[in-house]
């Protein structure tokens, strides 16, 4: 991480990112975030790349604003890239798995500056029987001074009596988790929760919008729904027919929830890993519009036609400064991530 953040100084400070801009910057961004709200000082906190406060929120609507971006709709970005419009540069806002804080920070902000947005939710969340693994097991290290797990087939004890071992452990068990069969992976982490005396669906219920909170957020046009599939499955590592069934019964789900069509979809993790070309054509034949990765990258003409594997730039809850977004805005820390191609979706 300070390798990339010194790499983004360099680029803001020698002005490289102005200069690479016009070749770089592509028409447009799709911005990618997930909890909205006030900063918490907590020496363990693994997930807080995933959250930006509200002032900060505020800061990018005016900066995009001031830039000369519109800040359109997902169904606006398409017709522009279907239609080859022309006009002055965008930026999408999303949201991924439909957290209470979006409706209670982020809304009242966008709201404020009549600017559109768009939230792909994961129907279990919404029902509050999503696992929320990754927030599980944050949570279950951050209460106990030592965890014992099974790794690998051996009984490992991790002394979790400071932050700095808290880390440790959390990224040694993160990254095996990620390595395992998802069912595998889920279960690990509800057996892991369970014996450490947590309720592994109590950070659903805590943190995600009910369908009644939802539905106040659907009365109101600036607002988009996506579908995030049901559970939140990192698709790839699925047989086919269910990565196929959780994206259209999430789709299906929703529609039949706001009596409206959901035409966009967003790819669980989202990294290639978890989504890559079987999960591109699905989203195809299941008649979503669009549909957005985590890779990064800006959008260019070209993603016309890929319109189910879009990259997004992620507002880092590590980089909340105007000047590492301006730089991101410039696509130069994208052209050498994805080797100089405009679209990568292989």
């Amino acid at each position: 991480m300070s390798a990339y953040k010194a790499g983004l100084e360099t680029l803001y400070f020698t002005g490289a990112h102005r200069v690479l801009r016009p070749v770089f910057g592509g028409i447009g961004a799709i911005l990618m975030l997930h909890h909205v709200r006030p900063r918490e000082r907590q020496d363990f906190a693994p997930n807080s790349l995933l959250e930006v406060t509200p002032e900060f929120l505020e800061s990018v609507v005016e900066r995009v604003r001031a830039r000369g971006f519109d800040i359109v709709t997902l169904d606006e970005l398409g017709r522009r890239l279907t239609e080859g419009d022309d006009g002055r540069p965008f930026v999408a806002f999303t949201f991924d798995d439909g957290y209470r804080d979006n409706l209670e920070f982020a809304y009242p902000i966008l709201k404020r500056h009549g600017a559109p947005f768009a939230i792909y939710l994961p129907t279990a969340f919404t029902e509050q029987r999503g696992e929320l693994w990754w927030l599980v097991l944050e949570q279950t290290i951050r209460t106990q001074r030592a965890v014992v797990a099974l790794i690998a087939g051996k009984v490992v004890h991790f002394d979790c009596s400071t932050a700095a071992l808290k880390r440790e452990a959390y990224q040694e068990i993160y990254w095996w988790l990620r390595s395992l069969p998802e069912t595998e992976l889920r279960a690990y982490v509800r057996d892991l929760a369970a014996r450490h005396g947590l309720d592994f669906r109590d950070t659903c219920r805590k943190l995600c919008m009910t369908w009644d909170e939802i539905e106040t957020l659907a009365a109101d046009p600036l607002v988009t729904f996506g579908a995030h599939t049901v559970n939140h499955y990192m698709l790839a590592k699925f047989p086919p027919e269910t990565a196929r069934n959780e994206m259209q019964q999430s789709k299906a789900i929703i529609e039949a929830r706001l009596g409206r069509p959901v035409k966009h979809f967003a790819y669980p993790v989202g990294d290639p890993t978890s989504a890559g070309p079987r999960e591109f054509q699905l989203a195809r034949e299941l008649g979503f519009e669009t549909a957005v990765t985590t890779r990064p990258g800006l959008i260019f003409a070209e993603h016309r036609d890929h319109l189910t594997a879009l990259p997004r730039v992620s507002l880092n809850g590590h980089f909340q400064s105007l000047r590492y977004f301006d730089v991101l805005l410039s696509g130069a820390p994208f052209a050498f991530f994805n080797r100089f191609r405009k679209v990568n979706a292989a």
